[in-house]
């Protein structure tokens, strides 16, 4: 089994990160951290878009764990890039048989807010073939949902 995580903050070791670690556990996993790349809005066409080489990395894995902080009541802007550019490019169904996990943690969101993220997260695994596995907030929440590795 080959674990991707896809970590939406800006901050690479912040809380989601830490997320990441409580669910995971010591199994092995890449990283891959969207502040790192260059993901332009919909509709956009630039050469050095890098789009398709985050799509091409969760294609080699089994299993994908998307994380990010809440910002403005939702995903922060990075992460909604990669979701807005799936629609098109992307088939639907193309991940069928991968697992998602869905990472989503803030300093004091409001349960509307995660509800919306758990929302979208599941939308966007049925509407590509993931198996969403859930959703994760805190610390004790990522422990439990491991089980489902």
């Amino acid at each position: 089994m080959s674990i991707l995580f896809i970590n939406g903050s800006p901050n690479k070791n912040g809380n989601t990160k830490s997320l990441a670690t409580a669910l995971l556990g010591n199994k092995e996993y890449t990283q891959l951290d969207l502040v790192d790349y260059k993901i332009y809005s919909y509709g956009q066409n630039f050469a050095d878009d890098q789009f398709d080489d985050i799509v091409d990395a969760m294609k080699k894995a089994s299993t994908i764990v998307i994380g990010s902080p809440v910002y403005w009541h939702s995903v922060t802007g990075a992460l909604r890039n990669l979701l807005d550019r799936f629609y098109g490019p992307v088939p639907m169904g193309s991940f069928k048989g991968h697992k998602l996990f869905f990472l989503f943690q803030g300093a004091g969101p409001e349960p509307w807010m995660l509800e919306k993220g758990d929302y979208t997260m599941s939308q966007f695994a049925s509407l590509y073939g993931f198996d969403y596995m859930g959703m994760a907030t805190t610390t004790k929440e990522a422990k439990q949902l491991a089980s489902k590795l």
